[in-house]
């Protein structure tokens, strides 16, 4: 054999080899190297600062024990692939709070210790197919405290980072949070009334679920409309329909804010479920009872406006209720509000499906310095405000003269900063006038602002929601009385939405900063939006043809009323039955002009989904090919060059 084939053969041997064992080498080394670049235009893949700072704030150790049935051959890929995601992120954690952040890796294998320690740490397996169980959970240890995550759903990895540091928060804290409870609603049940107990009814009505739901969590205290102060262990304070406060309620719940209390405050344009809603017909000569609430001085220092007589109408996001003789009908006024109507970036909303909101207002206005808003849930640009009396008429009332603005209405929002008090001149006196006697008493009352508070000394946050009647049990949850036990079936994820506000507001402030590690939502809407704009068409079309008939209607009328002969009152005369042809034919020809428009629709939406099924199919292919040209053409130049 010629030797320098030997030569070449050989070292080219070497060559391959030393390559193949420098590339396991590396593997092998940077496998145990955990580095990310995070390279997302958002960022949803780096630690944020309210996780950062509720690790760096730790002064007790948290032990956090990760049980992965690593050893299990039949875990799917994308499981073993989320897995690793959620070791690097708890590695990532350690990193930070490397003093009080101890991170124990376990694989739970049938009959062995790990398997059950996870069974004492609450951590669950899933049974699979072959009869084995599949773990993957997540405790935390803390003191004599214990947290778990009995398992790690892949479908909830864009809040991953917000239940590990909940879950963080959690087992360091000592004592459930407090929420109070204020409302002008019967919404912590009621007792019953004398007349009830002549009838034989001695029990009153219980407290909607919303608040019962709220109960299993945390420690619930009613506050009075008429309150003078929030005691200080209320953590959150939960105004739902605040109607008719006086300024010493306003201004003790300014106070509460200033001092670093959470607030979510529903407010309510038209709240239909008032007990006052019921009391004074109009029609009858009486006055219309208030059944709207606001925090008049609160929302003017914040900068955000709220219309009490005005709901907001969308044609997008419509509900088909039940109508006059049991009939469906679509009501714009009742809003049913899709993910694209909710903040998926914000970690109360992300996983927030369907909301139903009857009546709402909206919020406007931009915030006062040093305030940020966050809008939550939001309407169509489809939509319109509409006088409150308007809306209580029904859906047809509200369709007949419907002509959205194009403007997408903030329904609910959470403002954030450093608030400013709303009485720059202290404490408010007393509704009532003081009596000379005790007058001087009462000035002298009034100057005591000794507590005072002008400004909040740090960042806090306010949550405002334009409609409180979504927390109605007829709205938001099915309740079945079955041999005794009461049963509730969610209709919407009304009340999942108040857990989460609270539970976000309740928890470590920091918890709030911590934002959903998903990436944006950005939905296609340009097929909705020209559906939306052929029913607006459909909609002129249809007053037309409407007023073509009570046109003809009138004329007709006019006509018989003309006859002299009473005798030939119920026989049509030729005029009539010209009139009458004539609408006929209007009529024929509006309903063509509707299919036509219905045509035309589809069509547009055809062919714009063709064309972007062959952009996805020959898009690539088709760049691929002309670099192949390009690159040919160039190395055909240069040979050619030479």
């Amino acid at each position: 054999m010629n030797s320098k084939k030997v030569a070449t053969f050989f070292f080219s041997t070497i060559g391959v080899v030393a390559a193949l064992a420098i590339v396991v080498i590396a593997n092998y080394v940077l496998s145990k190297v955990r580095a990310r670049v995070d390279l997302t235009a958002d960022k949803v893949y780096t630690v944020s600062e309210g996780s950062k700072k509720i690790l760096q704030g730790l002064d007790t150790p948290v032990t956090i024990r990760f049980y992965y049935s690593a050893s299990e051959p039949t875990v799917p890929v994308s499981l073993k692939s989320y897995a690793r995601r959620v070791e690097d992120l708890l590695r990532e954690y350690e990193q930070i709070a490397p003093k009080f952040v101890r991170i124990e890796t376990l694989d739970p294998k049938p009959d062995t210790d790990a398997e059950d320690s996870a069974s004492l740490d609450g951590i669950d397996g899933q049974r699979l197919q072959n009869g084995e169980r599949l773990f993957l959970g997540v405790s935390f240890t803390s003191l004599d405290q214990k947290e778990a995550i009995p398992f790690m759903r892949p479908n909830r990895e864009r809040l991953l980072e917000y239940d590990l540091s909940r879950a963080i928060s959690r087992v360091t804290a000592t004592e459930k949070p407090t929420i109070g409870v204020l409302s002008a609603l019967p919404v912590m049940g009621s007792q019953p009334t004398p007349q009830m107990m002549r009838m034989g009814q001695f029990q009153g009505a219980p407290a909607w679920t919303a608040i019962t739901e709220l109960k299993s969590d945390f420690e619930v205290e009613q506050i009075e409309v008429t309150a003078t102060e929030i005691p200080d262990d209320i953590d959150v304070l939960l105004a739902i329909h605040p109607k008719g406060l006086s300024e010493t309620t306003e201004y003790a719940i300014d106070q509460f804010v200033l001092r670093g209390g959470k607030l979510i405050a529903m407010v309510d344009p038209l709240s239909v479920f008032d007990p006052a809603a019921n009391q004074g017909n109009p029609m009858m000569g009486g006055n219309r009872a208030e059944t709207s609430s606001s925090l008049n001085r609160l929302f003017e220092s914040w900068g955000v406006k709220f219309e009490k007589g005005k709901v907001v109408a969308d044609q997008a996001r419509l509900t088909r209720v039940g109508g006059r003789n049991g009939q469906p009908e679509e009501n714009y006024g009742i809003l049913s509000l899709n993910t694209e109507s909710v903040n998926t970036n914000d970690i109360a909303t992300s996983q927030i499906g369907n909301v139903l909101m009857p009546f709402a207002g909206a919020f406007s206005g931009d915030p006062a310095d040093g305030l940020t808003k966050t809008v939550l849930l939001r309407s169509s640009d489809a939509s319109q405000m509409v006088e409150s009396f308007m809306a209580q008429m029904g859906g047809q009332a509200i369709k007949q003269d419907f002509k959205p603005d194009g403007s997408v209405k903030d329904l609910a929002v959470r403002l954030s900063g450093k608030f400013k008090t709303a009485f720059p001149d202290g404490k408010p006196g007393s509704a009532d006038e003081p009596n000379p006697a005790d007058g001087e008493e009462k000035k002298d009352e009034k100057k005591d602002d000794s507590s005072h508070l002008a400004q909040a000394s740090e960042e806090n946050h306010v949550v405002l929601i334009g409609d409180a009647d979504m927390l109605y049990d007829q709205v938001c949850v099915q309740v079945q009385n079955l041999m005794g036990m009461r049963i509730v079936t969610p209709l919407n994820a009304n009340i999942n939405l108040l857990q989460n506000l609270v539970e976000q507001m309740a928890g470590d402030s920091n918890l709030i900063n911590a934002r959903s590690r998903a990436i944006r939502n950005r939905p296609f809407t340009k097929i909705a939006k020209m559906r939306t704009e052929s029913e607006a068409k459909y909609r002129e079309k249809i007053k037309e043809m409407e007023k073509g008939l009570q046109e003809t209607q009138r004329k007709l009328n006019e006509l018989q009323r003309a006859k002299n002969d009473k005798s030939q009152r119920m026989i049509m005369s030729p005029e009539q039955k010209a009139e009458l042809d004539k609408f006929r034919k209007q009529q024929v020809d509006t309903n063509k002009k509707l299919k036509e428009l219905r045509k035309d629709l589809r069509r547009e939406i055809d062919s714009l989904q063709n064309t972007l099924k062959w952009a996805n199919i020959l898009g690539m292919p088709a760049v691929v090919i002309i670099l192949g040209l390009l690159v040919g053409l160039i190395k055909r130049q240069r040979t050619a060059a030479k």
